[in-house]
């Protein structure tokens, strides 16, 4: 799939939008809204993600020393929990990714997640500004292309007289 950008980068080629004629305008817009649609789904995933580190992260604020014996509910899913008492508040075991866990105390598993939310939300604006540039470009191709019929209905008048 061919990438399309407003900045000039390496190894892409530069093109005129007004060489082109309207179907080809029609293409290129359509893989732009592709584009366009496919940030705006990973740009809900990473919300969703960032979301669900934050929670975390806030979560073990919660947890102080002196909690140590007390019931709980531990969350097995999103909606089933069990029954439990806090054994250990200096440490916490959290997920990595792919079913993978790690024992981190407390201060170890904030910096964690508080670094896994500024890497998505750098990740989310990248995406937001490469949304931007496409939008842009979108834009320019629909008024090449409105130019365009215009031109040809201007046009077919004159050839019919």
């Amino acid at each position: 799939m061919a990438q399309i950008s407003a900045t000039e980068q390496k190894g892409m080629q530069q093109i005129d939008l007004t060489s082109l004629n309207i179907q080809q305008l029609s293409s290129l817009k359509q893989q732009l809204d592709q584009e366009l649609n496919l940030f705006q789904e990973s740009l809900g995933s990473l919300k969703m993600a960032q979301g669900k580190y934050q929670t975390s992260g806030e979560t073990l604020e919660k947890i102080v020393q002196d909690a140590e014996g007390q019931d709980m509910l531990v969350p097995l899913t999103g909606s089933m929990y069990v029954p439990g008492k806090l054994h250990d508040t200096k440490n916490v075991i959290i997920d990595v990714g792919t079913r993978y866990y790690v024992e981190k105390d407390i201060e170890g598993a904030k910096d964690y997640f508080n670094r896994k939310v500024k890497f998505v939300t750098e990740q989310m604006e990248k995406i937001q500004w490469l949304g931007m540039e496409k939008s842009k470009i979108r834009d320019a191709i629909i008024e090449i292309a409105e130019l365009k019929v215009q031109q040809q209905q201007q046009q077919q008048p004159q050839q019919q007289s």
